[in-house]
């Protein structure tokens, strides 16, 4: 049985230029799996933010249109507040000079 060599390749020039050779393959392949790894997860990074950007204008559009019903409803609320404090007042006016006519709310009338 022949004597194991613990480093062969140390004495052989040419083998040991062969496992340099292999060496740089390898750490060059391992360089363009991480360029192709990097690359895909920035293409998945820009999708997904174009993705949100036309996700967030939807939903900024909605949002503008709610607050502008919101504005619309609050403003008409205003307007039939006012309107009912008008029609109160009103109504007030024409109370009080059915009284003095002698109108009462039990439903009888006053004779004078």
């Amino acid at each position: 049985m022949p004597a194991k060599c613990n480093d062969c390749s140390s004495s052989d020039p040419e083998i040991k230029e062969e496992m340099e050779k292999d060496r740089l393959a390898l750490l060059s392949e391992e360089i363009v799996l991480q360029k192709l790894v990097a690359n895909e997860s920035l293409q998945r990074s820009k999708s997904l933010l174009t993705e949100s950007g036309i996700v967030y204008t939807h939903y900024k559009r909605e949002a503008e249109k709610c607050i502008a019903q919101v504005e619309t409803c609050e403003d008409a609320r205003e307007r039939a507040e006012a309107e009912l404090r008008e029609e109160l007042k009103v109504t007030a006016l024409w109370e009080q000079r059915a009284r003095e006519f002698g109108w009462s709310d039990s439903g009888k009338k006053r004779v004078q």
